[in-house]
């Protein structure tokens, strides 16, 4: 399914009704689609296009190969940004696709409004983390983090460090105001914009993640430090 602006987004979902669904309302606002019915297919179509895609999204109970096992072989890859929508509705499931490298989870039934919103939003995101759109800063750097705003690197002691456009966002938004202490809902409304159904759980596993790559030691850390009863800061 092709459109005019050349923005490719991957369907991956095995109801066909849900996809012709998504597939319309995504043309209707001019991305370019690839459709996918299960998990052998989707990996094929990633493979095939990779460097094209945008944005996947994802329904997690597909056939042959799961919608977990997707997230991690693509996570090995590429940090193209991955909505979920699935009709599983427990936090565990929730945490489990965004520690794994989810960057947005919807349940089914979802309002198709939602699903254009948190659609733009994780591509405007990628295509500024790309590059597409350039960021006014240059470089930032922090005790032993070199973060470059232009081309979205970080590198520790010389090793470059490898974060998703979301834990980029976070932690310069951090950096970028080093003062200030953090609510939960105020890291969500700047990474991902108001939303009437903000989940504090999706902040908390984002910045467990983005720990676990730049701390030394996530029990005692030091480049975002957790301000109880509040939220989080920039690490002194």
């Amino acid at each position: 399914m092709d459109s005019k602006n050349g923005i490719k987004v991957l369907v991956v979902e095995d109801d066909r009704e849900i996809s012709n669904l998504a597939c319309k309302v995504l043309l209707n606002e001019g991305f370019d689609i690839v459709t996918a019915y299960d998990g052998k297919s989707a990996m094929d179509n990633f493979q095939r296009y990779k460097d094209n895609f945008k944005l996947i999204v994802l329904d997690l109970m597909v056939p042959f190969i799961d919608g977990f096992e997707i997230i991690r072989r693509i996570r090995q890859k590429s940090t193209v940004p991955i909505l979920v929508i699935s009709a599983k509705s427990k936090e565990v499931d929730k945490v489990s696709a965004i520690s794994m490298g989810a960057d947005d989870y919807i349940v089914k039934p979802f309002s198709l409004n939602e699903f254009v919103v948190r659609v733009k939003a994780l591509i405007r995101r990628y295509l500024y983390f790309s590059g597409e759109e350039m960021p006014s800063e240059s470089a930032v750097n922090y005790k032993e983090l070199s973060v470059n705003m232009q081309d979205y690197s970080v590198i520790k002691r010389g090793e470059s460090i490898k974060i998703t456009p979301i834990e980029f966002e976070i932690l310069k938004l951090f950096l970028l105001n080093p003062k200030k202490v953090f609510t939960k809902a105020q890291i969500y409304d700047s990474i991902w914009g108001r939303d009437p159904i903000r989940n504090d759980n999706t902040i908390m596993v984002h910045i467990k993640r983005l720990r676990d790559k730049i701390e030394d030691d996530v029990n005692k850390p030091q480049y975002i430090e957790t301000v109880w009863g509040i939220g989080y800061k920039l690490g002194e």
